[in-house]
């Protein structure tokens, strides 16, 4: 659901004050200032007003807040749960039944001036496929746009996305790249994260080099974008029928980082076969 007028529900507890804009002044008071009664779109008191009103009233209608996650609240009808999720002005919900989605949907625009987007597909560059056995999350068509942006879209494949056998080292006598080019190449790496948690570590190995990035760093973000090539349309499956035991796995590597002989440390967990961190 998109909230069209989220921010002027919530009320702002700090004084505060907008200039006349360029071309629009008062000819008789040019110096004068506006004081804004209520949260306006584009104020930085705005989503802390909007997030306020809105969770209060779900808490008034027997939702639960996330002990961990603020912006994630929740209602259990015996054996039914419902999940909202909110982001900025977009609430996203879920329920493992369909007639309390239709209800909550109702209690939304009955309270608030709304535009219900339907079944999500797309968010935040995610793309989400739900089918009868479980739902796909992906992301392919941003793989596709930061391969023809960076000039990726005719290269040879890679099998891997980072050398198993040459750890990167910070390489000071190396030659310099271009620091921005660089970082825009780990930024776009660094959103696909979340959907491909194979490239996590080969990205983050990358990411310590930002500073002062050398042509073996670069070769190495150049790799992984050779990965894609041949691994485009990998993603998240959530199974429908997978139970809900929590499993985690973990991993260290004793002393093994070249540059400090630190330990490396890496886990993850998973609800029955999903993937959930």
């Amino acid at each position: 659901m998109d909230v069209k007028s989220a921010f002027l529900y919530g009320k702002i507890e700090e004084e505060v004050y907008v200039c006349q804009p360029p071309g629009f002044e008062d000819p008789d008071f040019p110096d004068k200032v506006y004081k804004v009664e209520k949260a306006l779109y584009g104020l930085h008191q705005a989503p802390k007003a909007w997030y306020e009103t809105f969770s209060t009233y779900l808490l008034d209608n027997r939702f639960q807040k996330g002990k961990i996650d603020k912006t994630l609240f929740i209602k259990r009808f015996k054996g039914d749960i419902l999940l909202v999720q909110v982001y900025v002005d977009y609430i996203i919900f879920g329920s493992t039944k369909k007639e309390l989605c239709n209800e909550f949907e109702r209690l939304m625009l009955d309270r608030f001036q709304m535009s219900s987007i339907r079944e999500l597909t797309f968010f935040l560059g995610l793309q989400v496929k739900q089918k009868k056995d479980g739902i796909f999350i992906s992301q392919d068509k941003y793989v596709a746009e930061i391969l023809k942006k960076f000039g990726f879209t005719e290269v040879k494949t890679a099998s891997t996305p980072i050398e198993t056998q040459k750890p990167l080292l910070k390489d000071e006598d190396g030659k310099e790249v271009d620091v921005h080019m660089y970082r825009s190449m780990i930024g776009s790496l660094m959103y696909l994260t979340s959907s491909r948690p194979d490239i996590m570590f080969a990205v983050c190995a990358c990411t310590r080099y930002q500073v002062n990035p050398k042509v073996s760093h670069l070769r190495a973000v150049k790799k992984i974008f050779r990965y894609f090539k041949c691994q485009l349309k990998l993603g998240l499956w959530y199974p429908k029928d997978s139970p809900f035991d929590l499993v985690a796995y973990s991993n260290s590597d004793y002393a093994g980082a070249s540059l400090d002989r630190k330990s490396t440390t890496e886990g993850c967990q998973f609800l029955g076969c999903r993937l959930i961190s």
